[in-house]
Parts: C-alpha cells; sequence; structure tokens
C-alpha cells in the first residue's frame, strides 16, 4: 500500500510541475493575439455558455487554428458565442495555449501539496512496518 502511495503521490507531484514549467515557458515564448468563441459541436441553444467552447484565432503566419478552449467557463466568467479573449499561444505548436488571466495555477499547486501529502503518507507507513 505504501508504494502505491508512494507512486500516486509522485505522480501527482510531476503533474503539477509539468504543468507549471509549460504555463510558464507559453507566458515567456508566447505570442499574444485574441481568439473568437464559437459553438462547439452540440451545443444546445438553451445552453448560454457551455463548459468548453470553441476558441478561434489566427497565428501570427496567417493559419486559422481551432481548439477546444483550455479552462472551462464558469459562473462569474462565462464563455458566450462571439466574446473575444486574449490568449498566448505557443508559435511552435498553437495548440498549446494558456487564456489570459484564467490559468489554473491554483489547480497545479494543489496538485503538488496533494501529492506530496501522499508521499508523505507512504514514508509514514512504511516508517511504522519497519521493525
Amino acid at each position: 500500500m505504501a508504494l502505491f502511495a508512494a507512486c500516486g503521490g509522485g505522480a501527482m507531484v510531476l503533474a503539477g510541475i509539468t504543468s507549471l514549467r509549460q504555463t510558464r515557458r507559453i507566458e515567456r515564448t508566447g505570442l499574444r493575439t485574441w481568439a473568437l468563441v464559437k459553438r462547439s459541436p452540440g451545443w444546445r441553444d438553451d445552453d448560454p455558455s457551455p463548459a468548453r467552447p470553441l476558441l478561434q484565432f489566427t497565428t501570427e503566419d496567417d493559419r486559422v487554428v481551432e481548439i477546444v478552449s483550455p479552462v472551462p467557463a464558469t459562473r462569474r466568467r462565462p464563455l458566450h458565442d462571439g466574446d473575444t479573449l486574449l490568449i498566448i499561444y505557443d508559435p511552435a505548436n498553437p495548440d498549446a495555449i494558456l487564456v489570459h488571466n484564467r490559468e489554473r495555477r491554483l489547480l497545479d499547486y494543489g496538485f503538488i501539496a496533494a501529492g506530496t501529502l501522499v508521499a508523505l503518507l507512504a514514508l509514514v507507513l512504511v516508517s511504522r512496518m519497519a521493525p
């Protein structure tokens, strides 16, 4: 059980660190542009703000990219059809984007903290098993 806890905690820590590093890299080297919020397939007319609409933007080399929003709409910050959002995209991989002021760093830090706690729990379990 301690081995599974240690592996799970380590995976959570790595996931959080990897996501934070990618966020920082895109912020540092990415290009800013405006993206148009569009209806995603299956968008119902009675649903004014679906969880993850499509975002369409044009890259610096005039390619039109359309991807699913990496951040969900919330009650406080809905994403309506026709809205525009400032995004930062990776010029080498335009599918990797950040929506300005909607980065999910708190979630990444949560993964790191939870993974660290699970790994510490594994250490406690191992220390109690040792004679």
